[in-house]
């Protein structure tokens, strides 16, 4: 029966979680920078704002905080907001605090790097708050359509009737559902060996990356065929785009490296248990 204040309702993971936290006949608090929706039922409330907007108030008493969307601006808005009630705070950050930290890409160690800073941020702030804090950082998040991810090769692979594949991609992957992360979400919510903790999660199974596209593409619907690209071609069209290059030199390079996650302490402490790659909800 507790009171729910969410950001990033509208996500991928957030519009799976609300219709879990409502069947709790919890009271949730929302907020999107989208409209509020007009066919709420009576639990929920909408809020429209952004979390960069300094001047952001939502009222306070709620029990539970989750972010759902850029850690850094939750981070910040935690810190400069009393939060009074609050009882639990947990935060949705990303594998890539982990997987670029040392990437040969400045760009791509400053993300690593601002996710880290906001991660550490909400530790120190609810810590000083005596409030129990939880971080997750999800592998390649699928699900809604709407990842920047598989969603675009999906699409892509859609429209030209081609899917790409480099050749090389042996690296691993571990795509995890967003029904799976809104799932993790609310065992958190009520399980105290998760406080002051950050756990990486992962879905139930890990791929080849080239085998992960091919299980794409035989889940798109019509006819794709498969484009072999060596990978001497994809630094060609790397070097010659410059930086405005579609495919960054670091992320060419993480094409033969692993990028999972450890899900045991998430089994252990919460049962977390992710479903196999479904790769018709790629593009639901």
């Amino acid at each position: 029966m507790s009171t729910f204040l969410i950001f990033g309702a509208t996500g991928a993971v957030g519009r799976l979680l609300l219709p879990r936290l409502l069947a709790r006949a919890a009271h949730v608090r929302a907020v999107s920078r989208a409209p509020p929706r007009t066919d709420a039922p009576p639990q929920l409330t909408w809020y429209e704002g952004d979390l960069h907007d300094p001047a952001l108030t939502v009222p306070s008493g709620a029990e539970v905080i989750v972010s759902l969307g850029p850690l850094d601006a939750f981070s910040m808005w935690f810190e400069r907001e009393p939060a009074a009630g609050a009882r639990r705070v947990i935060g949705l950050s990303s594998m890539s605090a982990q997987s670029k930290r040392a990437s040969s890409d400045a760009a791509e160690r400053e993300i690593a790097e601002r996710l880290v800073a906001a991660e550490q941020r909400v530790a120190r702030v609810a810590q000083a708050r005596g409030i129990a804090w939880t971080v997750l950082r999800p592998t390649l998040v699928y699900g809604d359509g709407r990842d920047r991810s598989l969603a675009p090769i999906a699409r892509f692979a859609r429209r030209w009737h081609i899917l790409p594949i480099p050749a090389g991609a042996s690296g691993l992957r571990q795509p995890v559902h967003a029904g799976d992360l809104a799932a993790a979400v609310e065992a958190v919510v009520d399980c105290a060996a998760t406080a002051g903790k950050v756990y990486p999660l992962g879905g139930g199974e890990r791929l080849r990356f080239d085998d992960l596209l091919r299980r794409l593409r035989a889940a798109l619907p019509g006819v794709v065929l498969p484009l072999p690209v060596p990978r001497l071609a994809l630094r060609i069209a790397q070097r010659l785009r410059a930086g405005n290059a579609p495919v960054s030199s670091a992320a060419l390079q993480r094409l033969g490296e692993p990028l999972i996650a450890d899900n045991g302490a998430a089994q252990r402490d919460f049962g977390y248990a992710p479903r196999a790659f479904i790769a018709g909800d790629v593009l639901p």
